[in-house]
């Protein structure tokens, strides 16, 4: 088929592994790229529109190695064969997000599960995929009626949709349309006997190598820059999900490449390096960067967490985590400078 190219030397072919991106253009699958190309894989990668500028940084990636880029769109069947067929691993990175939708059903829900189907049937079309690793979310995970307090969240619970169906918090379709996306996933890959692992990320933050600044940045560094409606947005968070947890861009797509590898690895994994609330984070980040007046009275907010996302199974399977909440900030804040977001 056009675009993939065949590979006679069989012992080339085990020297270089080829994966699929599926996705490329975001904040994490373009890292993930880069570091697939780094690790000496061969990457495909699947973007919307080939003549959008937003797709420069990978283009960029090219220097790096062997890396081609497809058009394909998550909600057109058979659109993304081509990219698949002849990869060994592939990543689902790409997820429909629009936070401004007024139809979060037809916008994000809706493309969100058909994406998976397309992908997956892709796969399954493609008999050299050895493994499918998915990118879920912590918003698939912690989201339910919380009642108690000091809960631990593992790969055994999920995010109660009727829940969020019923009460409608802001933003409600994302963790709908994650959840949705996963169970999926899981139920087609039983079907058809795919090799599927999710993997659980919370708010990422980071440096990115995306034209634009990605809006999970926005949302983590909020305290910094004095945003009052993304300073909202995270209370809103910790009210829905029960705890502000955050990790680095590079530790998730680690952790992704970790979990292809790991022949041993199956099932859902959480990966998140912290967790935390806003009014610890607020104390944090005021005497960190004093600089930034952060604000650390939030008058009747709730303090505390009332859980943690637990990363206990995926440090067991022999992963370790780079970057921890000192680290995570200071190179954020290092690459919003440079974005002239940030003074000082």
């Amino acid at each position: 088929m056009e675009g993939v190219v065949q590979h006679n030397d069989h012992e080339e072919e085990k020297k270089t592994k080829k994966a699929c991106v599926i996705g490329g253009t975001g904040f994490v699958a373009s890292q993930l790229v880069k570091l697939l190309l780094g690790n000496g894989y061969s990457v495909n990668t699947t973007v919307r529109d080939l003549g959008n500028e937003k797709i420069s940084h990978l283009v960029a990636l090219q220097d790096l190695g062997d890396l081609k880029i497809f058009k394909a769109n998550l909600t057109q069947e058979g659109s993304f064969d081509t990219a698949i067929e002849g990869c060994d691993v592939v990543f689902l990175v790409a997820t429909p997000v629009n936070f401004s939708s007024e139809d979060p059903e037809n916008d994000m829900i809706q493309p969100a599960v058909q994406g998976v189907l397309n992908v997956l049937t892709a796969c399954t079309k493609a008999e050299s995929v050895k493994r499918v690793v998915m990118t879920s979310s912590a918003a698939a995970v912690s989201i339910m009626n919380h009642t108690g307090e000091d809960r631990v969240m593992s790969e055994e619970d999920w995010t109660d949709v009727q829940f969020l169906y019923s009460k409608k918090p802001p933003l409600w379709g994302y963790p709908v349309s994650k959840t949705l996306a996963e169970k999926t996933a899981w139920k087609f890959a039983k079907e058809k006997n795919i090799d599927l692992i999710t993997v659980i990320p919370s708010l990422i933050a980071g440096a990115s190598i995306t034209p634009d600044v990605p809006s999970s940045i926005g949302l983590a560094t909020c305290l910094l820059t004095g945003n009052e409606t993304l300073i909202n947005g995270m209370k809103g968070m910790q009210l829905v999900s029960g705890s502000i947890s955050i990790t680095h861009v590079e530790d998730v797509c680690r952790a992704h490449i970790f979990l292809a590898e790991k022949e041993s690895a199956s099932g859902r994994y959480i990966c998140s390096a912290v967790n935390t609330s806003v009014v610890d984070l607020s104390y944090f980040l005021s005497n960190r960067y004093p600089q930034y007046n952060v604000p650390t009275d939030f008058g009747e907010f709730p303090a505390k967490a009332k859980l943690i996302l637990s990363s206990e199974k995926l440090v067991n399977e022999g992963f370790a985590f780079k970057y921890g909440i000192e680290e995570i900030y200071d190179l954020t804040l290092e690459y919003l400078k440079s974005k002239d977001v940030l003074e000082g």
